[in-house]
């Protein structure tokens, strides 16, 4: 009991832990919308995106949320209005923004000689060393954007689902997207301390995708999803403690670890599940003669 209860006697692990749930909960709401449309490469691509943002914060002294969320934003907006283009598809557009905004971010690292020690904080994040400021405004953020996925519900439901339907019944599918994109920013935005630039997508796809495995109702799928992210989250964190880990790769591969089980065990839709099914089939083809059927 004393190695769950030894953490809880520091400040920094409380902040830690509550830093975790928030975030957790954020990334398996959103993440859902993100698995069943498909837009994992526009995740990662925001992630990269925001690295100019976290770095010019960085250097002026000011909260890395804010310079983040303003780079994911025009990110956001600028994968949306190019890729209304007819000759620019999607991908093209995600790969050409992220790729120049990165650059960006790179680019100023390397004027800046004392990024060297903390590069790898703003790339693998620090959730140890997250200020009750940080906890703040990641509450905010997440209240923000939980509000408006369940305001918009039925809406990204539909567009999720059948975004051919949703145009032809009169849904602006264009707005809806643009919305998406501006809440996956955010939420981006809101993990960036927690578990950093680089890993941010595994917390953003793998619980989602987890609960893909295990359900196939998107009410359930929500409620699975945001209890894996968050789970991986305690437990990933408290392994790093005892383990002396960097806490975001550490929650990272819980995450993935809890995707890999799911994947083989689950009920009806894992491997083994798959591997039993087919051998019913095979002991039925076996014992199936032409006879019966005549007979019948």
């Amino acid at each position: 009991m004393n190695a769950l209860t030894e953490p809880l006697e520091y400040a920094f692990m409380q902040r830690a832990l509550i830093e975790i749930v928030l975030v957790g909960s954020l990334c398996g709401l959103v993440g859902c919308f993100v698995v069943l449309r498909g837009l994992a490469f526009i995740g990662d691509a925001l992630a990269h995106a925001v690295f100019p943002g976290v770095v010019l914060s960085y250097m002026a002294e000011k909260s890395i949320l804010i310079g983040a969320f303003v780079f994911g934003a025009f990110t956001a907006l600028g994968v949306g209005i190019l890729a209304r283009s007819r000759r620019v598809s999607e991908d093209s557009a995600i790969g050409v923004i992220f790729a120049a905004f990165f650059a960006v971010g790179v680019v100023l690292i390397s004027r800046e000689a004392g990024f060297k020690k903390d590069l790898g904080s703003l790339l693998f994040g620090n959730v140890l060393g997250v200020s009750q400021s940080d906890v703040m405004w990641t509450g905010i953020i997440a209240a923000v954007v939980a509000g408006l996925v369940l305001l918009f519900l039925k809406e990204f439901t539909l567009v999720a689902f059948d975004a051919t339907m949703a145009r032809a019944a009169g849904y602006p599918v264009f707005a809806l997207d643009l919305l998406l994109l501006l809440l996956v920013a955010a939420t981006i935005v809101a993990s960036l301390q927690t578990v950093g630039n680089i890993p941010i997508l595994a917390l953003l796809v793998t619980p989602p995708a987890t609960a893909r495995l295990l359900t196939d109702r998107l009410g359930r799928m929500m409620l699975y999803s945001m209890a894996t992210a968050i789970g991986s989250g305690i437990v990933g964190l408290y392994i790093s403690y005892h383990a002396n880990t960097a806490a975001g790769a550490t929650i990272v591969l819980v995450a993935t670890a809890a995707f890999v089980v799911a994947f083989v065990v689950a009920p009806d839709h894992g491997l083994l599940a798959g591997w039993l099914q087919g051998r019913r089939g095979k002991h039925h083809v076996h014992h199936y003669h032409p006879v019966d059927e005549e007979v019948g």
